[in-house]
């Protein structure tokens, strides 16, 4: 399999060389990141067992978030504190995107469009329930950014994961939807959301000062469905969190400077491939980093961290029971990171000595994988 670390160390020079004017810091920290993660070139740990002292040398981890070998603990940990917060009833996932034409500009202010485009779409969907004629409450939801298409190019997006349902705080209810003539996998408008959307995002825009394109479109595209009890969808958003914009299984050759690579094409339903160059590649991949401290996951109205107490009280007066509603089907993450086991004795291993020790370095004239260089 071909590493995405392989891919910078034979592109990376080439990469910065033609696009360093206008790399980003969280960019070029997340390609240092990712080209040292569990590198045998890199520092390594030295673990040793408790029970018959065995020692090894481990090649570290970098931790970044878009590392495709980093993180898999903190997704699960993540998708296991959602599903926990989950509350009984019907969930929607409600899909804001921006159009094309602004995606110039959303590029050059990512930190404040990015912002915006997640609490205009927020504020969208409370605005809703507020009005909505069963709901009339406020409303949660649980937001997801992502920024890339399936073939990688820049599509700046959010999904958020929404219950039918509602509180109202002022008369101490809480009423959920009911089966309409549209059956119960109909929440909102797509076009209403859409038109709303939009004037709450340019409202935000204009404010700033930015200046909009001159060919804007005036119809946006806003997606609603129904997605069951909420845990698939949050199994969706929790894998595409941490693990970044591609798998490495999904890379199939690297020949002649040409990088091709695997994706879905959400028309077909097929798998394609693309082939770009090894530099673009790289492009490709970094434009989805975001800026240094951005939060790409965020929860808001009864489902924001600061109301854990008023969920607990829900479950107790409202759901008739103190259990945590957890979906079916989502899965239970570990309780504690997996351990590192000895190869004599089978032991746990604790990690002793810390980003101190080289690992040792692979024969003269061969990669990572260990293959001669041609």
């Amino acid at each position: 399999m071909i590493t995405l670390a392989t891919l910078i160390e034979r592109f990376g020079q080439a990469f910065l060389a033609q696009y360093g004017a206008s790399v980003l810091p969280s960019q070029r920290q997340a390609l240092n990141a990712m080209k040292n993660c569990r590198s045998v070139l890199g520092p390594g740990m030295l673990a040793q067992c408790g029970d018959c002292g065995e020692q090894r040398v481990v090649p570290h981890s970098c931790g970044h978030r878009n590392c495709p070998h980093c993180q898999h603990f903190e997704s699960q940990r993540w998708i296991e504190r959602q599903t926990q917060a989950l509350v009984p009833g019907n969930y929607f996932l409600i899909t804001f995107t921006l159009p094309a034409e602004l995606r110039a500009l959303v590029w050059q202010h990512q930190r404040l469009l990015y912002a915006a485009l997640m609490d205009c779409a927020w504020q969208t969907l409370r605005t809703f329930s507020l009005n909505h004629r069963q709901l009339q409450g406020s409303a949660a939801a649980v937001a997801v950014l992502h920024t890339h298409s399936r073939k990688l190019d820049f599509h700046p997006h959010v999904h958020l994961a929404m219950p039918a349902a509602a509180l109202d705080a002022n008369k101490g209810l809480w009423r959920t939807l009911r089966k309409t003539s549209k059956g119960d996998g109909y929440l909102f408008n797509h076009e209403a959301l859409a038109k709303v959307f939009r004037a709450k995002f340019l409202a935000v825009v204009a404010e700033l000062g930015l200046q909009l394109p001159p060919d804007l479109p005036s119809e946006w595209v806003v997606d609603c469905k129904s997605v069951g009890n909420g845990g698939p969808a949050l199994v969706y958003l929790g894998r595409y969190l941490y693990r970044g914009v591609i798998q490495e299984k999904d890379i199939l050759r690297c020949e002649n400077g040409q990088v091709t690579y695997r994706w879905r094409d959400s028309k077909t339903k097929k798998p394609a491939q693309r082939t770009v160059s090894g530099v673009e590649f790289l492009r490709l991949v970094l434009q989805h980093v975001l800026p240094k401290g951005f939060r790409r996951a965020r929860n808001y109205g009864f489902l924001h961290p600061n109301s854990k107490r008023l969920i607990a009280l829900l479950r107790l007066l409202v759901f008739k029971t103190c259990s945590k509603a957890r979906a079916p089907s989502a899965p239970v993450a570990p309780t504690e990171r997996p351990k590192l086991l000895c190869r004599c004795c089978g032991a746990a291993m604790a990690i002793v000595r810390r980003r101190m020790l080289p690992v040792i370095a692979p024969p003269t004239g061969a990669n990572r994988e260990g293959i001669a260089a041609t």
